[in-house]
């Protein structure tokens, strides 16, 4: 069985810079895909595998996922004061408490342009809202990691936009 953590470094690297820069286009995110798809068919025995069968033997996530997921990543960062960012300066708690779900729920504000709706802090409020209570209260990041990760094995469609 073939086996490279060097590649998954590679990949993961590219998580970090999805924070800042996340493509909303749907003809982006494909572009971006297709070099995944490129990179897993190099590997030797898997150019005639299809690519979620290359994906789930190589043990990788989707780009797409992988943006949606480094994006709860940070933002469980930002919130528990491991970053340079202040949670107060980029999000607002919600005041909306009869909902269902964790106590830690943030506010999404109305956006009439693109560039204020995918931004960090408006993309992210969704996604981070629909986490459970288990998720949002892990202590650390690699609990909290651990946690998305099981999420991502029940609730398979959590991390695509579509």
């Amino acid at each position: 069985m073939w086996k490279g953590p060097q590649y998954s470094i590679c990949l993961e690297a590219f998580g970090y810079l999805c924070t800042s820069w996340s493509p909303h286009y749907n003809k982006d995110k494909v572009l971006l895909e297709k070099i995944q798809h490129r990179f897993t068919r190099m590997i030797p025995g898997f150019s005639q595998l299809d690519y979620m069968t290359r994906l789930n033997r190589l043990n990788l996530w989707r780009l797409e996922e992988c943006r949606n997921r480094s994006d709860l990543i940070e933002l469980f960062k930002i919130y528990k004061g491991l970053s340079v960012i202040k949670v107060e300066s980029m999000f607002e708690p919600s005041t909306d408490y009869r909902t269902r779900g964790h106590l830690l729920k943030l506010m999404k504000h109305r956006s009439r342009l693109d560039l204020r709706k995918y931004f960090f802090s408006e993309r992210v409020v969704n996604r981070w809202n629909e986490l459970d209570e288990d998720t949002v209260s892990a202590t650390t990041v690699n609990m909290f990691k651990s946690r998305l990760q099981r999420l991502r094995q029940f609730k398979t469609s959590f991390y695509t936009d579509t």
